[in-house]
């Protein structure tokens, strides 16, 4: 006897990005306009981030400074 597997939202095809139900052909990968809209409102928020290279203090005084002198 085998057991339903639940749905993992990473994987492709497997339903809702977001919350893992059957995605809907009109708002794929989703399953609602509703988590469409969640998904948007998280890149807008800056929820999804890619961590960059770190800086080192000379690159941030001398930012700084430049943004001083243009006023």
């Amino acid at each position: 006897m085998s057991t339903p597997s639940t749905p993992n939202p990473r994987v492709r095809g497997s339903g809702c990005s977001l919350c893992g139900k059957p995605a809907s052909p009109a708002v794929t990968p989703f399953c609602s306009p509703g988590c469409r809209d969640r998904d948007l409102l998280a890149w807008l928020g800056d929820g999804y981030r890619v961590p960059g290279p770190p800086v080192d203090e000379e690159t941030i005084s001398g930012l700084d400074s430049d943004a001083q002198s243009s006023l």
